[in-house]
């Protein structure tokens, strides 16, 4: 990560199969902006909610968020992802999340948002099998958790997550840098959402000609929550004593630094995204409570003890922006109505 994001992140001798990168996805963008790849549109709007970069930007959040919104509109959403990490994610037909379904099976980030929202959500590796089983239910719009790449499924509207801390890195395309796509395909979408204060890193590889609205997101810690359900507490309770903070997200820093934030004194254990724990991983040779993120309770949640507690982080928009991004998905859906008439 030191060699995208750090501070003397620069010229790198990956840079060559970064050219190369580069040069495939431009071939296979051109190839369905000219029709000769298939994106296959399915029977309801479809809203993509992703990210140019490699690591978390608060795309699950987002997603939490604006279903959310959209249920208060009287608009019901579903969810479609593609289950990282889940067994068998390449071979399995769609899978239809259930608040009782396994994170083996469908996915740590699909079960959290389905708890979440109740939203009818749908997982696959094929996008679009994933949407074509989900349009089948009472939903008038689809969310796509992530898939901003994944250019088979045709979408109505795009939202693009930034990291307001980290922004693109480097600049440089995987992997020689962060980038999955090169910075000017934000042109392309129809809001960004920057999370979290924007450094001088945000939109530092950013020279955009047309740049469609930039929208403010924060990430609000709520109360910790134990992992076996008994009980919630403030977290200035836990400001009298060090804890362990355990992170296994695409960005671990930016949790550690929320703790910290709230005069959290934390020990760091930063963990790959979506880390399978095992209890012999949480085992720490003291009584010290451990913090983690929602997303990592659900990975931990069969092994809990009396000391595990996950801090839920909501994601929140002023009113303006919020409004901004419901009136704009709102708008795709009249409009996909209008092409069916």
């Amino acid at each position: 990560m030191d060699l995208w994001y750090g501070p003397r992140a620069g010229a790198s001798w990956l840079q060559p199969l970064g050219w190369a990168y580069g040069a495939a996805i431009a071939v296979r963008g051109a190839a369905y902006a000219r029709g000769w790849l298939r994106a296959y549109r399915v029977a309801k709007p479809v809203v993509v909610i992703g990210n140019l970069t490699v690591g978390g930007t608060g795309k699950t959040p987002f997603t939490i968020w604006l279903a959310e919104r959209l249920k208060e509109r009287g608009v019901a959403a579903g969810v479609v992802a593609r289950g990282y990490r889940r067994a068998g994610a390449r071979h399995t037909a769609p899978r239809v999340v259930q608040a009782r379904s396994r994170w083996e099976e469908v996915g740590d980030e699909p079960l959290l948002i389905h708890r979440r929202t109740g939203c009818p959500t749908v997982v696959a590796a094929d996008r679009v099998a994933a949407a074509v089983r989900l349009a089948a239910e009472p939903i008038d719009v689809i969310l796509s958790d992530d898939g901003l790449q994944h250019l088979r499924l045709a979408r109505d509207c795009e939202i693009a997550l930034v990291d307001g801390a980290r922004g693109f890195g480097n600049g440089r395309l995987l992997p020689a840098g962060p980038l999955r796509e090169p910075v000017s395909r934000l042109e392309r979408v129809d809001l960004i959402v920057v999370n979290g204060a924007a450094g001088p890193a945000a939109l530092a590889h950013a020279p955009l000609a047309g740049t469609p609205p930039v929208l403010q997101m924060t990430l609000v810690l709520g109360a910790a929550q134990r992992l076996d359900g008994a009980s919630s507490e403030p977290l200035e309770r836990f400001r009298a004593e060090r804890v362990h903070a355990v992170a296994g997200i695409g960005n671990p820093e930016r949790f550690f630094r929320d703790l910290k934030s709230r005069g959290i004194e934390a020990i760091e254990h930063p963990f790959a995204d979506h880390h399978p724990f095992t209890a012999e991983e949480l085992a720490f040779p003291d009584d010290r409570p451990i913090l983690m993120t929602e997303k990592d309770a659900v990975r931990c949640a069969a092994f809990s003890t009396s000391r595990m507690w996950y801090v839920p982080a909501t994601a929140t928009l002023g009113e303006a922006q919020a409004s901004a991004v419901v009136e704009r998905i709102c708008g795709g859906i009249d409009a996909a109505r209008t092409r069916k008439r």
